[in-house]
């Protein structure tokens, strides 16, 4: 067996083994393993007539659309890698992206022609629907992937923070093989399997869904972003289809259990659904599982730094609405470190920082050496050789059973009323509350008080009453503010960056305890 050296052989297999069978299909269109076959090396030719540079990065303005995903492999033909950019950000933001990449191109799809025409000043714009008509010159394809190395960057995928420069983190060919090969064997996915695609492609679990479907010939059905909207028609899109598979957010998968959608419609053909992204409460994976008690379920770990995820777990037993749910063990070709502060192990049961080692371990944030030297470190506990640790700044604990738990972001572990806290466990114990549908906390260290932002229909005295069961009194949140929804990033996660400027911008809106009107 020759050793795999790019991502294309995915599509290549495929496409030779299952031309007619359905690859990808959104609202509008769909595109078998042939038609996708056909698009990207026409279109790697396209960008290859326009540069002879490879290895170099080639921007593409993305949609939820089966056309971007044709897009991104037309770039990797080219012997270039593929930079998902949000199209619907702003479009300073995008330019700030764009000036940092200094991009060979800039590819968009007829939903986003019109962004592309607000960024005169970089060139060549490619329309990938003109592209894909080119035709194919195989002796320039041929050439031009022969030139590609597992080392190589396949994408640049950036962060989707709401303040400063987002950073663009490099994963290459053999990150995304090893990830994909790992996930296929471990969860026994095949030709056979439908995915319902929640996640959007400028966001990196869409990885799955994306080399999953070419890997082992599956399909993946594109979900309209509106029925996000509306849970019961969602369900009903997903058994419509016949899916088998939900690689899904954390924040998609909550929001459907809060619905109440799943208590009216529950879809048949469902067999796993893999979560990640945030913190997975066990209220909603309950609610899942009293309407879908068949299904696997699996908590999956990881920043899009390892290539994904870095860590699962396997749900294979009841939780009560309260516990935490286990990140699990490693994926692998990974390890998974907890250090604490001296960069020394933690022992089990003790809080460390998780850091990860292995295959998945990106190259580092493109154009910037400063922020990857200082996330990428020396392992301490190799001295005799370079080789590299990701810190993570997420702390997690290892239980007596050998599973990994995640409790809360760095600056989540507080000292509060001369109590060490960690923010998580106080969410996982508000999570539980059924009145809550989402909540966020976070310290206030000049004050020195916990806030909390929940949605629900609770009020402040309410919850406090609430928590007297589960938390002790030095624990309890001292400032709340209700709201009918909390914040998201574009990716889906809350966004408690903007929060926090809420609060602090407009603390006189926000509710010390037992003021907070009911919601």
């Amino acid at each position: 067996m020759s050793l795999q050296m790019n991502v294309l052989e995915y599509l290549e297999s495929s496409a030779a083994r299952l031309p007619d069978k359905l690859a990808f299909a959104d609202e509008r269109e769909e595109l078998t393993f042939s038609n996708l076959h056909l698009r990207a090396r026409a279109l790697g030719t396209y960008i290859a007539g326009c540069s002879d540079l490879i290895n170099r990065p080639v921007a593409v303005l993305v949609e939820h659309t089966a056309a971007t995903i044709a897009a991104f492999m037309g770039v990797l033909y080219s012997g270039n890698y593929y930079v998902p950019i949000e199209s619907q950000m702003p479009t300073s933001r995008i330019r700030d992206i764009l000036k940092q990449l200094d991009p060979v191109a800039l590819i968009c799809t007829e939903d986003t022609r019109t962004v592309a025409d607000q960024l005169p000043e970089f060139s060549p714009v490619i329309h990938a629907e003109d592209a894909f008509l080119t035709q194919p010159d195989d002796a320039l394809i041929s050439d031009r992937v022969s030139r590609i190395l597992d080392i190589d960057p396949a994408y640049i995928m950036f962060t989707s923070g709401s303040t400063g420069l987002p950073k663009g983190i490099v994963i290459s060919h053999h990150c995304v093989i090893d990830f994909v090969d790992w996930m296929a064997d471990t969860l026994d996915f095949t030709e056979n399997d439908v995915m319902a695609n929640q996640v959007p492609f400028f966001f990196d679990p869409s990885v799955k869904d994306i080399y999953l479907t070419m890997k082992c010939g599956a399909t993946t059905h594109i979900i309209p972003k509106k029925l996000f909207m509306f849970p019961l028609p969602l369900l009903k899109f997903i058994d419509e289809k016949k899916a088998t598979v939900l690689n899904w957010s954390t924040a998609a998968f909550h929001m459907v259990a809060n619905s109440k959608a799943l208590e009216k419609f529950a879809p048949k053909t469902l067999e796993r659904v893999v979560i990640g992204g945030e913190t997975m409460y066990a209220k909603q994976l309950n609610i899942w599982r009293r309407a879908l008690p068949d299904v696997q379920y699996v908590n999956a770990y990881g920043p899009a730094e390892v290539t994904v995820d870095c860590t699962y777990y396997i749900i294979d037993r009841e939780f009560a609405d309260s516990e935490s749910i286990p990140i699990g063990q490693k994926c692998r070709n990974k390890e998974v470190l907890l250090l604490g502060e001296d960069m020394k192990p933690v022992l089990i049961g003790e809080v460390g920082e998780i850091c990860v080692r292995g295959g998945g371990l990106s190259m580092g944030y493109y154009g910037d050496n400063k922020k990857t030297n200082a996330a990428f470190v020396q392992n301490p506990h190799c001295p005799w050789y370079r080789e590299m640790l990701y810190r993570t700044g997420d702390m997690g604990m290892m239980r007596e059973d050998g599973l990994l738990v995640f409790l809360t972001r760095q600056d989540g572990q507080i000292k509060h009323s001369g109590y060490r806290i960690e923010l998580g466990e106080i969410e996982t114990a508000l999570s539980s509350l059924p009145q809550i549908r989402e909540v966020a906390c976070f310290f206030d260290k000049e004050r020195d008080k916990i806030v909390c932002a929940y949605s629900g229909e609770i009020n402040a005295d309410g919850i406090i009453e609430a928590l007297s069961a589960v938390l002790p009194k030095y624990m309890y949140p001292n400032i709340f503010k209700p709201m009918d929804v909390l914040p998201r990033t574009p990716n889906g996660k809350i966004n408690r960056v903007k929060l926090k400027e809420d609060y602090f911008n407009e603390a006189d809106s926000w509710f010390q305890r037992g003021f907070a009107p009911c919601s």
